[in-house]
């Protein structure tokens, strides 16, 4: 089993694009109307906002390669960049997006190591993330490494209001 994890540039702006709608489609598409998702995916993944995003310098994107295919990705924020205002010893994981064919194979514990690492290297005091509070699995996960519910915020999927449950891990 080889498994890198590999700093994504602007060149990788297309691909980033394809795995953000089908990750995201995959995964949230059974419990949203339709029009919501359509709205949600062209406004957060349209080219734009993607380039934005990735050319970003208080951000990183960060590819998770299984066998040389790409099995998802990993979203970091630092600084203003972050979604909430969460101060400079925060580090945010925006996302952390696994294929369909390699979830449930370890590769959401390699991304939130990837993370670790980097808030380390940057000498952050605590990781966040948001997960959305119908995401059972996903708050399960969190909290068996580590994280603890510290607060909500609202997002819009589409024009329906939607809360997600923030959690944070410190590190030092």
């Amino acid at each position: 089993m080889t498994v890198k994890i590999i700093k994504c540039n602007r060149e990788d702006l297309q691909l980033l694009r394809e795995i953000s709608i089908e990750t995201f489609n995959d995964t949230f598409r059974n419990q949203n109307s339709p029009e919501n998702m359509k709205a949600y995916l062209e406004r957060a993944f349209n080219s734009k906002q993607l380039e934005k995003e990735l050319t970003n310098i208080s951000s990183g994107f960060y590819f998770i390669y299984f066998n040389d295919e790409i099995a998802g990705y990993l979203k970091v924020n630092i600084n203003d960049a972050q979604s909430e205002k969460m101060g400079d010893e925060s580090l945010e994981i925006e996302r952390i997006y696994i294929r369909n064919k390699f979830q449930r194979k370890g590769f959401g514990k390699y991304l939130i190591n990837t993370a670790v690492e980097i808030a380390e290297e940057q000498n952050k005091e605590n990781i966040w993330l948001g997960v959305w509070e119908k995401n059972e699995n996903a708050i399960c996960f969190y909290k068996k490494i580590g994280f603890v519910q510290t607060g909500a915020h609202s997002f819009y999927m589409g024009n329906e209001e939607q809360f997600d449950v923030i959690m944070t891990k410190t590190l030092i």
